[in-house]
């Protein structure tokens, strides 16, 4: 058996999520600000890169699950993604000591706010994927709840490609860029074309 896709696929994806996390990293100043401060990028980056990945795997699907455990690589990644979404704002908050008009004051309110609604919509993946087992609404609903995490997905690229102090020049800004594009095309891919070519079979 070939194994060489499964070992591709698993490169690909370690160096998606570590590249920017090594960029930020080696730009950290540490010791000059809190903790906090230093840290709660590095969450929004994994969760934003695991995403991506989202978005691609939705489009090489078919082919993924010949060579990779697809459902357990969604689950696994998932699960990270969920940790990231709530300690990414949570040490945001640390370190404005839970003062939130202060955050405001020290960021752009509208790429801010992008954040807020892009965080929002994501856990709607979350609480929909818990109460399906429950509620046969959110069963009914699941492609339509994929949708709506993947608008707060998309939001969550314009939030972090105008906040993130990383994100503002230099090649991390590029691959940013680059990420945020194939997303939204992989997009349009699986929610539209895809479901057009499935429905009209």
């Amino acid at each position: 058996m070939n194994n060489f896709p499964k070992y591709f696929i698993t490169l690909f994806c370690w160096a998606a999520v570590v590249y920017p996390l090594w960029i930020r990293f080696s730009s950290v100043r540490w010791h000059t600000q809190t903790l906090a401060h230093d840290l709660f990028p590095f969450f929004g980056m994994i969760a934003f890169s695991l995403l991506w990945l989202h978005a691609l795997a939705g489009v090489f699907e078919p082919w993924l699950k010949k060579h990779i455990q697809f459902d357990r690589f969604v689950t696994i990644t998932a699960s990270i993604i969920l940790a990231c979404l709530i300690l990414h704002p949570l040490l945001l908050l640390v370190d404005f000591s839970f003062k939130i008009f202060d955050i405001y004051q020290a960021y752009n309110y509208l790429y801010l706010w992008l954040g807020i609604c892009g965080w929002v919509l994501l856990i709607t993946y979350d609480i929909g994927k818990f109460l399906k087992k429950k509620y046969n609404f959110f069963e009914r609903h699941w492609q339509d709840i994929l949708t709506i995490s993947t608008i707060g997905f998309l939001l969550t690229f314009f939030h972090s490609l105008y906040m993130g102090s990383d994100l503002q020049s230099g090649l991390l800004r590029q691959v940013w860029l680059f990420y945020g594009i194939t997303a939204i095309l992989a997009t349009i891919y699986t929610y539209g074309i895809k479901r057009f070519l499935i429905n009209k079979s």
